[in-house]
């Protein structure tokens, strides 16, 4: 009786163990998801000139280092203002897409680079392309993903000083 109880044990435990490793896995999806439909909201919301939106995406307490000075915006409203700026700055056409996304979730935490390729049009009709390399790190508070950090880049030729605004591999 002892020897079939210690086996059906083992048999509970590993189905348990197998039932966790697929729930993680649909959740990781379900994270990933929910990471992707953020980017689309941010990129929504980017070609539609839409602060509200765009800040939606972002934590209180989120921490930007962007390709425009100054150096640094440290939180909401600072980030905020940036993109206000951005779009005030350059009343024209725009657009934007995100590609190359790649997710990593490590439990509330997940980090993520994608490139953003646009074009911005400035308040004398003269358009600006650009390929923008981006990182960010992202938490999830109650159920929901925030970015927290990003960081936003340019290549630099370190012979001539000038960025390379198309960022081509």
């Amino acid at each position: 009786m002892q020897k079939h109880f210690s086996v059906t044990a083992v048999v509970l435990c590993a189905l348990m163990a197998i039932a966790g490793t697929v729930s993680g896995r649909a959740q990781g999806g379900s994270d990933k998801a929910a990471i992707e439909a953020l980017y689309k909201q941010f990129n929504d919301g980017f070609n539609k000139k839409d602060v509200s939106a765009i800040m939606a995406v972002y934590a209180p307490d989120v921490f930007v280092f962007d390709v425009i000075p100054p150096r640094e915006y440290v939180g909401w409203d600072a980030d905020k203002k940036n993109w206000e700026d951005l779009f005030a700055g350059n009343p024209g056409p725009i657009s934007n897409t995100v590609t190359d996304l790649d997710i990593t979730v490590v439990g509330p935490v997940a980090y993520t680079h994608f490139i953003s390729t646009g074009t911005i049009t400035d308040k004398d009709g003269k358009p600006t392309h650009v390929a923008v390399r981006t990182t960010d790190v992202l938490r999830k508070e109650k159920g929901k993903w925030l970015i927290v950090q990003e960081h936003n880049s340019l290549p630099v030729d370190l012979g001539t000083g000038q960025a390379d605004m198309l960022s081509k591999p």
